[in-house]
């Protein structure tokens, strides 16, 4: 069989099963199975080998039980890199990309030792310390699950990175240039609203941001009150709609706005503040 009738075959099949994206997952499942890139399985039409024909099919059968395809492939992109991902990590998502310019721009030159809350696949950490080569920090999760994507993808800067298994409630004794966090902040009782895919599959832990969705955020604005350095950022990523309730903590924890980030629908996604 051919890669373009594969590709058709695959689709096919996941339109079935209601699955909106389903030509560009088979394209991407297959790709992996071949080990090429999905542009150069497009271009040159080939003749797939029979065991490599059955592995795609039991791939696609995953995808149509709505598994996402990031954790079929162990694969997602974050910011022009592919990252090593499984279910016990959340999916890097392109929202999340829009807290990295920011960050760039106001430490280009300089020398931050920083603190990333929920470090997860570990895409975020490994965007601050690529861009900003003079960059140090410290990355923790309380997912001890994790911690192997997250040693995977960041294995070439183990010498300025230290990954803790812990809570933020727990740091002591050390201030930071920068706390940057993707918190847990969907609303619990909406969680089961989500995509099937999400609801079904990612870890909740990651997701579940308690009653009103910032119990997380909370701990995370008081508690860097006391461990971020006087004119330091505290970057965080929201919920569409929280804005108004996050300021409103900030402003509590005597932090003042210092830029916010929109998303493509106009929605404030990112807040950089200080003290």
């Amino acid at each position: 069989m051919k890669t373009n009738e594969l590709i058709n075959l695959g689709s096919t099949f996941l339109k079935h099963n209601r699955i909106l994206s389903n030509k560009i997952d088979s394209e991407i499942i297959l790709s992996h199975i071949l080990g090429i890139s999905r542009e150069r399985l497009l271009i040159n039409e080939t003749e797939i080998e029979q065991d490599e024909v059955k592995k795609f099919k039991s791939l696609i059968l995953r995808r149509s039980k709505n598994e996402p395809v990031a954790y079929i492939v162990n694969n997602k992109e974050f910011r022009s890199k592919n990252f090593f991902v499984d279910k016990n990590s959340l999916v890097p998502r392109p929202e999340t990309e829009l807290l990295i310019d920011p960050i760039i721009k106001m430490f280009k030159n300089k020398k931050p030792y920083f603190l990333e809350v929920g470090f997860g696949t570990g895409c975020l950490t490994y965007s601050i310390l690529s861009e900003l080569n003079q960059s140090r920090g410290v990355a923790i999760d309380v997912s001890k699950e994790t911690l192997n994507n997250a040693k995977k993808n960041l294995k070439k800067f183990k010498n300025r990175i230290k990954l803790l298994t812990t809570s933020v409630e727990s740091l002591r004794n050390t201030k930071f240039d920068l706390i940057v966090s993707n918190p847990p902040y969907i609303i619990t009782r909406e969680i089961k609203q989500l995509a099937f895919d999400i609801q079904k599959f990612e870890p909740r832990i990651a997701l579940d941001g308690g009653n009103d969705g910032l119990d997380v955020v909370r701990k995370v604005i008081y508690k860097s009150k006391n461990i971020l350095k006087y004119n330091g950022i505290l970057a965080l990523e929201i919920g569409t709609g929280q804005y108004c309730k996050v300021m409103k903590i900030l402003k509590a924890n005597s932090f003042k706005k210092k830029m916010l980030i929109k998303d493509y629908k106009n929605n404030v996604r990112c807040i950089f503040s200080t003290l």
